[in-house]
């Protein structure tokens, strides 16, 4: 029973930051929250569910009396970005027009792409859609995450898969992953695959180490000094 906490709240304002950074009075926080939301849908509608498809991992939201900060987490920037900036022009007059607020986009891209739960999740419903062995694809992405640097990974699919008719659910782990420990880095996604024989879910978890194994890796790369792997625990 312990393990179905969503890992991303579980370590929210502990060791992990907020994804809408703001303060707001009693009467507008509902508003700015549904606002909030209504952003992050229209950005993923726009850059996720459209070619050309951009991989965008996740939308962080910064607010300000004068400005709205979108911070969009990307493993294309060039996409987002698109030719001389025009693309993020669009995408910034577009949410303005949705806001009615003034607007500023930043691209934070994601060097890794398949150490990202939400990006290998969407590559996993992906080639679900183009009807691919689910074995397969699953042990493909398992294999990527663990030679991109992750500890261990672990992937669940519900529903009719392969167009059965009975639901079920299949998983495959490979590594660690320590879901309780507060200190462990976990990065979750959660898909919904629309397929015509119905709507499967898609969940990942990757373990990418100890946070203060991260830090240690990151300052040693500011350094100029080659990063270490985390060690396993």
């Amino acid at each position: 029973m312990g393990q179905k906490i969503n890992p991303v709240g579980f370590r929210t304002g502990i060791t992990e930051g907020w994804s809408s950074r703001w303060f707001a009075p009693k009467k507008l926080f509902g508003e700015l929250l549904v606002e909030d939301q209504k952003i992050r849908e229209f950005v993923d509608e726009r850059l996720n569910r459209k070619p050309p498809y951009a991989a965008v991992a996740r939308t962080e939201i910064e607010r300000t009396r004068e400005e709205l900060k979108v911070i969009l987490h990307t493993a294309r920037p060039g996409v987002v970005i698109g030719p001389k900036g025009a693309e993020v022009d669009k995408l910034r007059d577009a949410l303005e027009e949705l806001t009615r607020r003034k607007v500023k986009v930043e691209i934070a891209e994601i060097g890794n792409p398949d150490r990202d739960a939400k990006l290998v999740a969407e590559g996993i419903a992906e080639q679900l859609k183009k009807r691919a062995s689910f074995r397969r694809v699953l042990k493909q992405k398992a294999e990527g995450a663990m030679n991109a640097g992750a500890l261990g990974i672990k992937i669940q699919i519900s529903g009719r898969i392969g167009g059965a008719e009975i639901a079920r659910v299949e998983k495959h782990i490979s590594g660690s992953i320590p879901l309780h420990t507060l200190q462990a880095s976990i990065s979750y996604g959660l898909v919904h695959c629309e397929t015509p024989y119905g709507v499967i879910g898609i969940k990942v978890w990757i373990y990418r180490g100890l946070y203060a194994d991260l830090d240690a890796a990151a300052e040693a790369a500011g350094a100029g000094r080659a990063p270490r792997r985390p060690r396993r625990r």
